[in-house]
Parts: C-alpha cells; sequence; structure tokens
C-alpha cells in the first residue's frame, strides 16, 4: 500500500513539474543547475537531508522555475568514499557545487588532486563550524552551514560552571580527522578554564561501524570511565547510533543513577525527536544543548507536515519518529540560498553570490561570515524525562541564560537566584532532584584518608591519644573540630577516616601530593611553595609569624612613677590654673584694700596654699569669692581622688617593656631563637630573616619553651599567629609579643590538585565563618587555660580630657568674677574721686610727688605751687 501511494505521489510530482516547466519555458530560457550531494544514507541525519534536497527541489521549480539536476552519492558514513564521491562528482559530473557532510579535511584533500577551487563551490552541513585558520583560509570556496564550534563550547562551559562542576570528563567518536587535528578539546578547554573548571580525562571512541565486537568495546572503555571519581560526561561529536548504543550501555552497567551527570552536544541533542521510547528511557535525566529555531511560524508548519508525509513513504519503519531536525531545515535553506546565487552569476563567481545572500530561511537567518553562518545562535537547554524532554532554559552568546527564547536576563543584573530559577527543575539521572556533586570517591564506599599532624608542638589544635581499653586513637582539637563543622556545611555526605602522621608538615603535604592521602587537616599553614604541589581550601584561621620575649620591668621610671600619673600638660593646666583662681580670689576681698597687707606674689601664693588644703588665715567674706572657689574646690577633689587612684595601680601594677625590641636588636647580639622543628618556620627563619642555623633551636612542645628561656638557651621564640595565642593565653606572664607580624597567611586545609573538594570545603568555611562558630571555637580554646595577667603594658599617664568640663566651668566663673570686681572698682573711682586721693596721702605717694616738684622748681627759678595745694588735696 504504501508504494503505491509512492509511486502515485512521484507520478503527480512529476506531472506537475513538467506542467511548470512548460510554463516557464514559455516566459523565459531557464537555466539547469548542477549539484552534487554527499551523504550518508545509513544515518539519520543523511536521511533527513535527503528528504529536504527532495522538497527543496520541488519548491524551487515551482517558484522560481529553476531545474536542479541533483546527483546523489552515499558515502556511507567512510571519510574515503565521500572523498572519492566529490571528485567523481567535479570530474565526470561537472557539478557546480556540492552540499552534504563534507569536512574541511576531507574538502582539502578534494582541492589537491586537482585545481578546481575557481570552478566549484562545497557546501558543508556539519553540526558544527571551525573556526578560521590558515588551512580555511586556503579553501575559499568551502562554506559551512553550521554556527562557529567556540559558541557552542561556551555554552557547554556556563552550563558546567552555574552547576560548579569543577571537572569533566569529554568523550567524542574519532570518525574523521576533525577530533583528532582541529582542536576541539582545546577549545572545550579553554572554555572551561573561564568558569574554573577543567577536562580531568577525554575518552575517544571509534566509529561505530568500525568496531567489530562494539559490546565488549564500549563495556571496557565505559568500565574505565566508571573508576574514576570524576561523574561529569559530556558527550560531543558523536553519531546517533553510537550515542544510542553508549547509553544503552552505560544503563547497563549503571552509570545512569544517582550522582551522575550526561550532557550531550546538538548533533545528538537535535535528534532527540527521531529516537523512540525505549532509546530514550535508556537517557533519563540527560541534558542536551540543542540549536534553536522557530516551530510556530507557517512556512515551518507546512515544510514539517509535507516531511513527515514524504519521509515516511521513503522511511515506513521511523515513521512514528519523522519530524524534521535543524539538520533538515539548513539543507532545505542550503538548497535555497544555491538557487538565488546561480539566477545571480555564472559558476565562477557563485560562491561570492552564496556568501552575499541573505534572507529568513526554515532554520534562521541564512548570512555568512569568514566563511560560516554569522548570526549567533540560540541554544535551547533540554532534560531528558519520561518518553520525551523538556525545555528547561534558552542561552545566547550575548545574553547568558534566559527562561525563554524572548527574556533574557540582563548580564549586569544576573544573579545565582535568577539561575536557579532559570534552570529548573531538571530531572538528573537516577531520579535526584537536586544537583549531583559531579564526582564521588573512587573505590565506591571506600571513606577519604585523611592525614592530621600527630606530632605538632600545640596540641590544641590537633591532639592524637590512645585509648588503651577502648583500643581506639581519639582525635581532637580546634583544626579538628573546624573541620567537622565544615564538613557539615557541604551540600553532601563525606565519609572519612584520620590517619595520624608522624612526620613534618612539609611531608604531610608531600603525602597528598602523591596520592597516599586524600587530603591533609591540622594547622598547617599556607604557603606559596606549597601551592606547586596541592590546592589549599579558603583559611579558616589568620595567621602570621610573630616574635614573642620575656619581659623586664621598666627600672628608669619607678623613681618618679607619681610624676607618671598625669600628663606634662594635666600638672601645667593644673598649676596655671590653680593660682589664677587664687588671684582672682585675692583681688576681690582686697576690692576695698582692708587687707593691702597681703601684697604681690608672696601673698597670692600663700593664699593658694590656704586654698588648697582648705584652710584660711583669714575668713572669706566676699560671696563673689565663694563662687569662684566652688567649682574649683570640686575639680581639686577629683583630681585628688583620680591622682590615688592612678598612683595606687601604677604602684600594684608592675610596668614592662620586652627585652627584645626587634629582630635587628637580636641579630645584632647574635641571639639564639626557638622554634617548631616540624614547621616552615626554620625556613623562614633562615632564608628570609636571614638568622644563622646554629642560632635556630628546634622545640617539639609548648611546655618546653618556658625551661628554654629560663636556661638562657632562647632569647626569643618565633610562632604562627595562632600558637603565639595559645603560647600568651598558657603563659599570661611574662611574656610579651615584640616586633612586626610577618608573612601574614593563615592555616587551611588541603586536596590534591584539583580536587573539586577544595572549592566546596572553601564555601563551606565562608559559612562557618558568618554563622562566628570560628571565634567561639577560638574563644573556647584559650579560656582553658585560666591564666589571668597582671601586666600593664598599654596604660599611659591621665591627660586633661576628663576634667576639661570643669576647667572650663572654674575659667569662666573666675574671668565673671574679675569683669565684676573691676567694674565694680571702676565705677567707684569715678563717682568718688577722694577716695583716689585718701588713697594716694595715706600711701605717701602724693607728698612724694610734691616734695619732688618743688625740688625741681628750685633748680629751674620758676614759680612753684605753694603749700596750700597740698592742704586743698
Amino acid at each position: 500500500m504504501s508504494w503505491g501511494l509512492l509511486v502515485l505521489l512521484l507520478l503527480v510530482n512529476s506531472a506537475l513539474a513538467n506542467g511548470r516547466g512548460d510554463r516557464c519555458q514559455e516566459t523565459q530560457r531557464h537555466r539547469v543547475a548542477r549539484i552534487g550531494a554527499v551523504v550518508d544514507l545509513t544515518s539519520r541525519v543523511g536521511k533527513e537531508q535527503r528528504i529536504a534536497m527532495d522538497l527543496a527541489i520541488q519548491d524551487l521549480l515551482h517558484s522560481s522555475c529553476l531545474r536542479v539536476n541533483l546527483d546523489l552519492r552515499d558515502s556511507q558514513g567512510n571519510s574515503a568514499k565521500s572523498t572519492a564521491a566529490a571528485i567523481n562528482l567535479l570530474n565526470h559530473k561537472k557539478v557546480e557545487a556540492i552540499v552534504g557532510t563534507l569536512t574541511m579535511q576531507e574538502a582539502a584533500l578534494v582541492t589537491e588532486i586537482d585545481d578546481w577551487t575557481a570552478n566549484f563551490t562545497i557546501l558543508s552541513l556539519t553540526s558544527i563550524a571551525i573556526s578560521p585558520s590558515p588551512a580555511s583560509l586556503q579553501l575559499p570556496n568551502f562554506l559551512q552551514v553550521a554556527n562557529d564550534i567556540v559558541i557552542h563550547m561556551q555554552c557547554l562551559a556556563a552550563l558546567v560552571g552555574h552547576f560548579q562542576w569543577r571537572k569533566v570528563t569529554a568523550i567524542y567518536e574519532q570518525n574523521n580527522d576533525f577530533t583528532s587535528y582541529s582542536g576541539m578539546i582545546s577549545i572545550l578547554s579553554d572554555s572551561l578554564k573561564l568558569v574554573n573548571s577543567e577536562i580531568e580525562h577525554h575518552q575517544s571512541f571509534p566509529a561505530f561501524s568500525s568496531l567489530s565486537d562494539p559490546d565488549a568495546f564500549f563495556y571496557e572503555e565505559l568500565k574505565k570511565l566508571r573508576s574514576k571519581s570524576n561523574r561529569v560526561f559530556i558527550v560531543t561529536q558523536f553519531s546517533l547510533n553510537s550515542a544510542v548504543f553508549l547509553f544503552k550501555k552505560a544503563e547497563e552497567m549503571g552509570m545512569m543513577g544517582k550522582g551522575y551527570v550526561w550532557i550531550v552536544t546538538d548533533e545528538i541533542a537535535s535528534l532527540i525527536d527521531s529516537v523512540n521510547s525505549s532509546i530514550k528511557y535508556n537517557m533519563q535525566g540527560v541534558l542536551g544543548i540543542k540549536t534553536n529555531f522557530m516551530e510556530t511560524t507557517n512556512n515551518f508548519v507546512k515544510f514539517k507536515t509535507r516531511f513527515r508525509r514524504l519521509y515516511g513513504l521513503q522511511y515506513p519503519e521511523e515513521e512514528e519518529n519523522s519530524s524534521p531536525s535543524i539538520i533538515a531545515l539548513r539543507t532545505y535553506d542550503t538548497m535555497q540560498a544555491i538557487a538565488v546565487a546561480m539566477k545571480k552569476a555564472t559558476s565562477k563567481h557563485l560562491s561570492q553570490e552564496i556568501v552575499s545572500t541573505k534572507f529568513q530561511g526554515l532554520s534562521g537567518m541564512m548570512e555568512f561570515k569568514n566563511g560560516m553562518l554569522s548570526p549567533p545562535p540560540t541554544y535551547q537547554i533540554i532534560n531528558v524525562f519520561g518518553r520525551s524532554y523538556s525545555e528547561i532554559a534558552f542561552w545566547s552568546p550575548s545574553f547568558g541564560f534566559s527562561d525563554d527564547r524572548n527574556n533574557h536576563i540582563d548580564m549586569k543584573k544576573r544573579t545565582h537566584q535568577n539561575y536557579v530559577h532559570v534552570l529548573g527543575p531538571i530531572n538528573w539521572p537516577g531520579g535526584l532532584q537536586a544537583a549531583p556533586k559531579g564526582w564521588t570517591l573512587v573505590n565506591g564506599e571506600r571513606p577519604l584518608q585523611i592525614g592530621i599532624p600527630a606530632k605538632g608542638a600545640f596540641n590544641q589544635f590537633v591532639k592524637v591519644t590512645y585509648d588503651q581499653d577502648k583500643n581506639r586513637t581519639h582525635i581532637s582539637g580546634f583544626s579538628i573540630d573546624m573541620f567537622q563543622k565544615a564538613s557539615k556545611n557541604l551540600p553532601y555526605e563525606l565519609p572519612y577516616v584520620f590517619v595520624p602522621f608522624n612526620g613534618s608538615y612539609d611531608e604531610l603535604v608531600e603525602q597528598v601530593y602523591y596520592k597516599r592521602l586524600d587530603a591533609a587537616v591540622g594547622d598547617i599553614e599556607v604557603l606559596a611553595e606549597r601551592y606547586h604541589y596541592v590546592e589549599f581550601s579558603q583559611p579558616y584561621i589568620s595567621s602570621g609569624l610573630q616574635m614573642v620575649v620575656t619581659v623586664k620591668p621598666d627600672k628608669l621610671k619607678e623613681k618618679w612613677m607619681f610624676m607618671q600619673a598625669f600628663s606634662k600638660t594635666m600638672w601645667l593646666l593644673m598649676i596655671t590654673i590653680h593660682l589664677s583662681v587664687c588671684f582672682v580670689v585675692w583681688f576681690i576681698e582686697n576690692e576695698h584694700g582692708e587687707n593691702l597687707d597681703l601684697k604681690g606674689i608672696g601673698a597670692i601664693l600663700w593664699f593658694s596654699v590656704t586654698v588648697l588644703f582648705f584652710a584660711q588665715r583669714e575668713r572669706i567674706q566676699s560671696n563673689l569669692a565663694r563662687l569662684v572657689l566652688t567649682p574649683w574646690l570640686v575639680v581639686i577633689l577629683l583630681v585628688t581622688a583620680t591622682f590615688t587612684a592612678s598612683l595606687t595601680s601604677m604602684m600594684t601594677i608592675s610596668r614592662v617593656q620586652p627585652s627584645v625590641l626587634d629582630v635587628e636588636t637580636l641579630q645584632k647580639i647574635n641571639g639564639t631563637v626557638g622554634c617548631n622543628g616540624n614547621s616552615f618556620i626554620i625556613r623562614y627563619l633562615i632564608d628570609v630573616l636571614e638568622f644563622r642555623p646554629e642560632n635556630i633551636k628546634r622545640i617539639s612542645s609548648i611546655s618546653d619553651y618556658p625551661k628554654a628561656f629560663e636556661n638562657g638557651d632562647i632569647q626569643a621564640a618565633f610562632f604562627v599567629g595562632p600558637h603565639a595565642k595559645v603560647f600568651l593565653a598558657c603563659y599570661c606572664n611574662g611574656y610579651m609579643k615584640a616586633g612586626p607580624i610577618y608573612k601574614p597567611s593563615g592555616f587551611a586545609f588541603v586536596f590534591p590538585k584539583g580536587s573539586p573538594l577544595a572549592i566546596d570545603m572553601s564555601k563551606a568555611i565562608l559559612d562557618v565563618n558568618e554563622k562566628k562558630q570560628v571565634e567561639l571555637l577560638e574563644k573556647q580554646m584559650l579560656s582553658s587555660f585560666n591564666c589571668s595577667t597582671s601586666l600593664n603594658l598599654n596604660d599611659g599617664p591621665i591627660g586633661y580630657e576628663p576634667f576639661s568640663g570643669l576647667f572650663l566651668i572654674s575659667g569662666l566663673v573666675c574671668a565673671f568674677a574679675i569683669l565684676v570686681t573691676t567694674g565694680r572698682i571702676a565705677s567707684r573711682h569715678l563717682q568718688n574721686m577722694s577716695c583716689i586721693r585718701a588713697i594716694l596721702i595715706k600711701t605717701r605717694i602724693l607728698s612724694w610727688a610734691f616734695m619732688y616738684l618743688i625740688q625741681s622748681c628750685s633748680k629751674t627759678q620758676k614759680q612753684c605751687p605753694t603749700s596750700s595745694f597740698l592742704q586743698g588735696t
């Protein structure tokens, strides 16, 4: 029945074509386009290309009266046959253009046989296009009807980076020279580096048709991949047949379960609609990157109907899954582009006309630049689930991810919440709802072997004890507690066991580098030279090299210790204000002249002493004087109490200073220093601070440092910051820090190079820090020593600032009293000049002046004043 329909359809099409041809001949002479095609008719891609070409030829004859002579050759997926078919088409059929899946290497080989580059054009319909290279520049008539592979790999990297998978495994099929020599792995690697990820391993598979026993081969290769810790697999440049067999075998081997991640690229994702349900069930949870195209236009709907009808007729066994993919659409558009170009140019200029062609096709905008499609594509992220798949996001190189092809997220406004909203929900392999971590332990359930320093000088950070009764080792300490809290913040369970290590810290780091240990935990300093071998997590506590020395009393200042109760400014200010207040009181009390026997500075000093000790030689009678004294007596009372308290504190607590000020002083006296013999400090003291090796004493325990100081074996000790805190908390009397902090860094956990745990643990440490748990653990560690210090290292003399308010009030009152008193005196003298004369006479000043005047007059023989003047006055 189906064959009868096919024959009938072909007859009808032929009749219509002849009718249209007659009409075209009646209007104008038409050119016959000789086009060759090389496709793999054994593959789904080749079948779709064939159907699309047939539909394009029908439409071209109907719309543009262009007769197309199509010579189709089957390459059967063999590169040699593809090259031979292309050469035959050019040599014997004299075709003007070749359409098909010829690669750049195959096209280059064709041109080497003979120089036809000026007489034909090759349009490659591969799934991706190679970026321009020296080789491609030598093929000006070679056009790739595909998008740049770099953009495709950027989309892959964006997907990997979103889920923070730090390592991936790339799987590809080596069926042509492209995967071997064009650098696909390099392009993917460069893209992944931009999102802090990398290719841990890449595995090539031979062409499926070349395998004699595919089942055994796929089993062995997948077994190798399963033995590795990485669980993120990117399947790229795979034929559909190979991909179908790959996922079937992976399902049988349990590699499609929980914890696995599979991502397929465009050449597989675009053909998901063409596989049956049983194949999709083997791909549950797979993510795919598929070139997006508009499926709602009228032209596409009509094309899809015709395509399904014709495909079902020619391949009835695949009729159920006969929807066209992007491959069929681009093939159809390519035939249209050739037809438009042929109407404008001769064969010698055909490629130039095709390059200049620009129109909106079924697959999108047809426009070429640098020998490939220039419009940047939009990719559709799909998730295989059930009998079909779901669209979970779109991605474009300009805008990144979006939840709709027309609703992109601004790059500047993008946040993690946007990504979570856009990329989801996703059904992962094994039915897992949360994103897999992307790796697992190498040997199944074997816990991580985490090394810890068993002989550290400070067991407050890592303490290893053995319980003979219970026959087990007990491990505790600040670093252990910190690791356990950080592990609880990981988004997954982390099985591990601690392995005590008796060597140095450098040797412990080397064990991680040589993969004898999976990680290392302890008070391990982050050093630049160690970064060459291992990865460090985020430091969980800051550090830096510090010098600790003994203290000595400040003997030079004990004799005049009482003077240090107040600052020099305070002493000077007290004396000045006190004398000023006493002068003001004396001035007020002598306003009427009753106490003029208290004269000069001596009187003021005597009065100041009486005021200071609250004793008066005479009773103060003026209320204004009492007003001046009141605030000042309050000041004296407070200052006296403060002076007593300060002096008592200074006499009770000894003031000390470091016995050695800095490293330069140590080196001048050729002093000996002590440090942890298992740490990097020895190397730093010799290489950086330039200490002599014979002047460095290795100390293995915190309790050995005080003995070394007392015996004079060392004059200073060097600790990393956290160790210095512990030492000073344990021995808080008699020791202090001195000099600067050298080489600040921190303590961190150690992992092998490239371990994803380093990133995850860093984030977990930041979470612990934000919850203030690190400060709590450190406080608990230091508080266990119960040591109280009596050193007064930072107390200085008391300044005038605490009393400045009272000083201001007292000064204002004095100023007010002086103004009032001066005003009263001036007013009284102006009203009664006799008071002035009386004072002058009483003090005999006037008599002295009159006698001096008479003597002066007698010498000059002038008339002198008489005694009546004196009597009158």
